[in-house]
């Protein structure tokens, strides 16, 4: 890999682009160096060089290996941690983040109880009411970006909290990346489903899109739910992306909102 050079005043000489070094789609020249280190680190994680709860080379190392400083380095960190890809342990270096780490495993869930913050209540109790293989439907394939035909695993859940249900989930996966998993696996698995993904089956959920509307229960999700035909719910319909931007879950979750909000930090 060609090495990258810190940013000079002769602008004939401009830094090497991401694009230029990874045969990536071509990228502005002026994009400030950290952040094409930070592409460059993206790259390396994107193709397995570091394994989610794995550890990266220091910045001192990873200067050396991009021939930038180490605070340019620190600056592209510094991004990666704040989104959530990598975390910081103090003392002991820079990790690939995991859905299975106490910082992350709520990374997705907005819904904070009345009275505490989010995951005061501990893990959620799962039950699983199904998980089976059936075709795509045409909301489906086009929120995957499947094919006409593509199957599919569908998975439904209720998450409660202390005993009482709170969130009804309806969740559709892509048929290949996940063979094998059924039911028994998904009640049976301990940590959150999207550490199951990235442990058993090497799928890494990075980001995610949200749509969110307020619905009525209908008289299913009021069993489910445990409430009222026509109960006011937040209905959040999320789509997860993999390192490779790849449509890979889609998830309606149907949220009841007497004791929780949803709360989302904006900066």
């Amino acid at each position: 890999m060609p090495a990258l050079s810190e940013p000079k005043t002769d602008l004939k000489s401009p830094p090497l682009s991401v694009a230029a070094s990874t045969n990536a789609p071509s990228t502005p020249a002026f994009s400030p160096l950290y952040q094409q280190i930070k592409g460059l680190i993206l790259n390396s994680l994107r193709a397995g060089e570091w394994k989610p709860g794995e550890s990266i080379p220091s910045e001192t190392d990873l200067a050396v290996r991009y021939r930038v400083s180490q605070g340019t380095v620190r600056k592209a960190i510094d991004e990666l941690a704040a989104e959530n890809l990598l975390l910081r342990r103090q003392g002991k270096g820079t990790f690939v983040a995991t859905h299975a780490e106490q910082q992350v495993q709520f990374r997705f869930l907005r819904l904070v109880p009345d009275t505490g913050a989010r995951g005061s209540e501990g893990p959620a109790q799962r039950n699983i009411i199904e998980c089976r293989r059936t075709r795509a439907n045409a909301d489906v394939i086009k929120a995957l970006a499947l094919r006409s035909g593509d199957q599919v695993l569908q998975a439904r859940r209720v998450l409660s909290f202390g005993g009482a249900p709170v969130i009804l989930e309806d969740i559709w996966l892509p048929a290949a990346p996940f063979k094998g998993l059924t039911a028994e696996r998904l009640a049976n698995y301990q940590g959150p489903m999207y550490a199951l993904f990235e442990t058993e089956f090497n799928v890494r959920m990075v980001r995610a899109q949200e749509s969110i509307r307020a619905v009525s229960a209908t008289p299913a999700q009021a069993a489910l739910l445990n409430t009222h035909v026509g109960t006011p719910l937040l209905s959040v319909e999320r789509i997860a992306y993999t390192y490779h931007d790849e449509p890979m879950e889609l998830r309606r979750g149907y949220y009841r909102t007497d004791t929780h909000h949803y709360q989302n930090d904006v900066s």
